[in-house]
């Protein structure tokens, strides 16, 4: 469940777009103590002697944790950017995040006017099985008042969420209807889904969009591309723009599903020399299809591995721009107290022994401001002003000329839209900005909008001028004064896109606003043309 500021859907991951997490498999440092790491280590134990000089002799009281929480941050921030201390405050939801699921009712939600608003209920959740819907205002939780003024978001979430198997009773006000309704829901685990959406682009070309790679991302992938198949797809499009990366593991079961058996997917190699190759199996679903893969400047980490491992084995076709840079791999490990450390405890390489890995010798804020230099230098308007090495060139086995050094270079460059006002939309719809008017909107018919088919909300002119005025308003409202007249067809496509995501979901969402999509244009060209040739 969630409500504007807390969230488990995607948002979830800004957290891990910013860093480009990339997770290995959990080390176990059970059988450590802290004696035993300080033990016949002077260094080691001076930092210890001096923590505990600063509890119990300095003249002030001091906040320890918080103490021990800078020296872990200042020892990591020197090791690299990607190896981060995790606080025990954010360690459970990004645990969450990462799992692909989580235990409560189901529901994602708003407070407004001191009441729970119902904005949608889950796929497949405990709550969408008992027949809450959108729209629905709950009142009570076993008998006690969720709409106090005084009570606070999270007293409200912990209300509402719960142990596996264990039972809420609600009482639910609905529009139209005289009485409270009562649902008696039982909590269970709700995904956090992965793949955000899946259609037929046409009806040889389907479409698959990964936000993450969680623990239950293959599996979401693999059920999206046989569903695909089903309708007739033969060609794949692959979408990991602005996706941060993820579980090693499950990037590289999704490369199999492309590659025949005994190709190369990826080469890792630790501290110590130690050289370990991951090869694809006989087990692929799509080794014949055709492919495009679209990436961007945030594609960073498991992404760039699927980019990297297709591209050196010359399967399918890059679409987009340069991919963020990320090589090294992390290992996550829990400090006993319920926070946790991503270490990075190898380098990974391309099928053809690229690294992709940006430099990041000049610090970690330089290291991350990296998209200021690309979008200045004219690197993402155009393909001739990205720069490469010639001592870093890689050739195919199929004859290509690819790069290391810093991202993927896809083949076909797409120039990314720099209109600030565009931007500023797009910025506000995928944070969520305009799901609050957008519930405005349906609540004024809720029956009118629950009664629509996909297909015939596909069809109408949902958003009328009158909409878009009530927007500015909006707008105006939360101190926003951006002047939009000359992109009433963007606004309109956003707004439609944020109903179609509280009335259908993320896929309904992700396909309208791909119809104007310059990137999916083009791989929906190249499939047609590819076709023509034969």
């Amino acid at each position: 469940m969630k409500n504007r500021n807390r969230t488990y859907l995607p948002l979830l991951l800004g957290f891990a777009c910013a860093i480009g997490v990339l997770l290995g498999a959990a080390l176990d440092f059970s059988d450590y103590t802290g004696n035993s790491l300080l033990k016949n280590n002077k260094k080691k134990e001076k930092l210890a002697r001096l923590i505990d000089y600063i509890e119990y002799e300095y003249v002030d009281d001091v906040d320890i944790d918080s103490i021990v929480d800078v020296t872990v941050n200042e020892i990591l921030t020197d090791l690299d950017p990607h190896s981060v201390y995790i606080p025990q405050e954010e360690y459970v939801d990004l645990s969450a995040s990462m799992k692909g699921d989580f235990v409560g009712i189901g529901v994602s939600f708003r407070n407004i006017n001191d009441t729970i608003a119902v904005i949608q209920t889950m796929e497949g959740g405990p709550s969408e099985r008992v027949g809450i819907k959108g729209g629905d205002r709950i009142l009570y939780a076993d008998g006690e008042a969720l709409f106090d003024a005084n009570i606070s978001e999270d007293s409200i979430t912990n209300k509402l969420k719960g142990e596996e198997d264990t039972r809420v009773v609600l009482k639910v006000y609905r529009k139209g209807v005289p009485e409270l309704l009562e649902f008696d829901v039982k909590r269970g685990r709700v995904a956090l889904k992965s793949v955000d959406a899946a259609y037929m682009l046409t009806p040889e070309l389907g479409y698959i969009k990964i936000n993450r790679f969680a623990e239950s991302t293959y599996e979401e992938f693999r059920e999206s591309l046989l569903k695909l198949k089903k309708k007739g797809a033969t060609k794949i499009a692959l979408d990991l723009r602005n996706n941060p990366g993820g579980y090693l593991a499950e990037a590289t079961k999704i490369v199999d599903e492309f590659l025949p058996e005994k190709k190369l997917v990826l080469i890792t190699k630790n501290k110590k020399g130690a050289i370990e190759k991951t090869f694809a199996t006989k087990d692929g679903n799509f080794e014949t299809g055709e492919l495009y893969v679209l990436i961007n400047e945030n594609s960073a980490s498991a992404s760039e591995i699927i980019a990297g491992a297709l591209q050196d084995n010359d399967k399918g076709v890059i679409v987009g721009r340069r991919s963020f840079g990320k090589g090294l791999v992390q290992r996550e490990m829990a400090l006993g107290d319920g926070s946790a450390v991503r270490l990075t405890i190898a380098r990974y390489y391309t099928p053809t022994g690229r690294s992709i890995q940006r430099p990041y010798a000049n610090g970690s804020e330089e290291y991350f401001n990296d998209y200021l230099n690309r979008y200045k230098n004219g690197e993402l308007q155009s393909a001739d002003s990205i720069h490469v090495d010639d001592s870093l060139k890689y050739v195919t086995p199929g004859g290509k000329i690819v790069y290391g050094g810093g991202g993927i270079i896809p083949d076909i460059f797409i120039p990314k839209d720099t209109n600030f006002e565009k931007q500023s939309l797009n910025l506000m719809l995928r944070n969520g900005y305009m799901d609050g008017f957008i519930f405005e909107v349906l609540e004024k018919n809720r029956k009118y909008y629950n009664a629509l088919s996909y297909e015939d909300f596909l069809q109408r002119e949902m958003i009328s001028d009158e909409i878009l005025m009530e927007f500015r308003n909006f707008m105006r409202r939360e101190n926003f004064d951006i002047r939009f007249s000359d992109y009433r067809p963007v606004l309109r496509r956003y707004l439609k896109a944020a109903m179609a995501q509280q009335l259908f979901g993320s896929t309904a969402f992700e396909q309208i606003l791909n119809e104007e999509d310059p990137a999916i244009h083009k791989v929906i060209d190249l499939a047609t043309h590819r076709n023509l040739k034969k």
